[in-house]
């Protein structure tokens, strides 16, 4: 078990990814990766059809779901919860009011994109063909796709760089006590996701860390996109000296211009299945505190 592949920050269609989730099932098993974790932005619609076809291909499917937080002056820290149960029903209704809110956010980010159409003469997008590509909750990206699919760009950059960051509208974010207290309170861990985009100085992180552990911060994804080998290493020391638990992913969305690989990430990171251990034991530990309050 020790050895088998695993990748616990993987995207679907349900949020900004590429691939359903019975797809995206299917890809990690044709990569050879045993255990993965469905996080999606604000969203936990996936879970249930990706363990299903995890259940028929020998694949099991974590629970997972990654959240927009911020503080002070740090805006859009992602969280990840793990191990919760995803029916919920605060986790449901403030993911679902979370959900509106981005909806609206982006009819208005295309109304904008479509006003600079018309001033470069070119058709408007049509919001609802986009909704209904994305299959779940609405990003940006989504919108960059619809972009590219009528000519007006040759990639995801160009499509942000024209269009979606001079027409952007504020995203609304969870203050990241609330975010780890709701996965908490939805019976899961709550994970720092690739710590480095959050910031790259050491010193900064460390403190921010001291801050988040005192809210409640159960791990860091250490075994992440934005470092190299000695940085995964350095991460890995950070969470033992603040007894966090380790966990890492690709944070795979499957767009074709992008080299993340399932299971490797752009680093080829071998994430260990102690990662999954890790989670599996913080949430053994957590199911006691509830029992013994």
């Amino acid at each position: 078990m020790k050895r088998q592949r695993v990748d616990l920050h993987l995207h679907t269609t349900c949020s900004d990814g590429h691939y359903s989730p019975q797809e995206l099932v299917r890809l990690a098993a044709e990569a050879g990766v045993k255990v993965i974790a469905i996080a999606d932005h604000d969203n936990v619609d996936g879970i249930d059809a990706a363990r299903i076809t995890g259940a028929e291909l020998g694949i099991e499917v974590i629970p997972a779901v990654e959240l927009s937080s911020q503080w002070q002056e740090y805006y859009d820290i992602h969280l990840l919860g793990y191990g919760f149960d995803h029916r919920h029903p605060e986790l449901v209704r403030q993911l679902a009011d979370f959900r509106d809110f981005r909806a609206g956010r982006n009819r208005q980010i295309v109304k904008k994109v479509n006003h600079q159409l018309a001033e470069e003469g070119l058709a408007a997008l049509d919001y609802a063909e986009i909704a209904a590509s994305a299959d779940g909750t609405i990003g940006r990206p989504h919108i960059a796709l619809a972009l590219r699919a009528a000519g007006y760009v040759q990639d995801h950059d160009e499509a942000f760089e024209r269009y979606l960051v001079p027409n952007n509208v504020a995203k609304r974010f969870f203050p990241i006590g609330e975010a780890i207290d709701l996965i908490h309170r939805a019976g899961g861990v709550a994970v720092l996701a690739h710590p480095p985009y959050v910031t790259r100085h050491h010193g900064e992180l460390e403190s921010l860390i001291e801050v988040f552990v005192k809210m409640g911060l159960d791990g860091l994804e250490a075994y992440n996109n934005g470092v190299n080998q000695d940085g995964v290493y350095w991460l890995i020391n950070l969470a033992r000296r603040h007894n966090l638990i380790v966990t890492g992913g690709s944070d795979f969305h499957g767009s074709s211009d992008s080299d993340i690989a399932i299971g490797g990430g752009t680093n080829r990171l071998s994430i260990p299945y102690s990662c999954v251990e890790e989670i599996h034991s913080a949430l053994h530990r957590l199911q006691g505190k509830k029992d013994n309050s």
